[in-house]
């Protein structure tokens, strides 16, 4: 590596550690001056991982944000207490229990989903569509990077 590659390297490590923890502060203290303030980040995550799309078992969850099912089922059951989320059972099999949001937690989904597609847009903002491309390429290569982390 030359010089200028190593300079550059360290200044998008230090950028890209800046990122990641400003993103994670500015989500929890817009929470906090919200009128969503009982929820924690990783409520926000757990909400998300909901979604309003598609209903999900906690198991399915659980698997998306990478937390146990008994931790899933607590979290669950405050996010129920909260008035966010609430449990389904099928029609078809009244065994099977599957999440949803309530229009409280679909309000506050759409709110989270409004601050990613805003800093999508501010992040691309400028940029031709040749570096949009190398932006996606190296947005897919640091995802496979952390999905094979995440399979260990």
């Amino acid at each position: 590596m030359g010089e200028t590659l190593i300079t550059n390297f360290e200044q998008i490590n230090s950028e890209l550690v800046g990122v990641f923890n400003n993103v994670m502060w500015i989500e929890e203290a817009a929470l906090k001056q919200s009128l969503f303030k009982d929820l924690s980040i990783k409520d926000m995550h757990t909400i998300e991982a909901i979604s309003m799309y598609e209903e999900k078992s906690a198991s399915e969850v659980a698997r998306i944000i990478h937390i146990t099912p008994s931790s899933m089922t607590s979290a669950i059951d405050k996010l129920v207490e909260k008035g966010y989320v609430e449990r389904r059972r099928s029609i078809q099999d009244r065994r099977v229990v599957k999440l949803g949001l309530t229009h409280k937690g679909r309000i506050v989904y759409r709110a989270h989903q409004g601050f990613h597609r805003d800093m999508a847009r501010n992040f691309l903002e400028g940029m031709s569509s040749e570096d949009v491309t190398v932006v996606q390429k190296a947005i897919h290569n640091l995802m496979s990077y952390l999905t094979r982390l995440l399979q260990k």
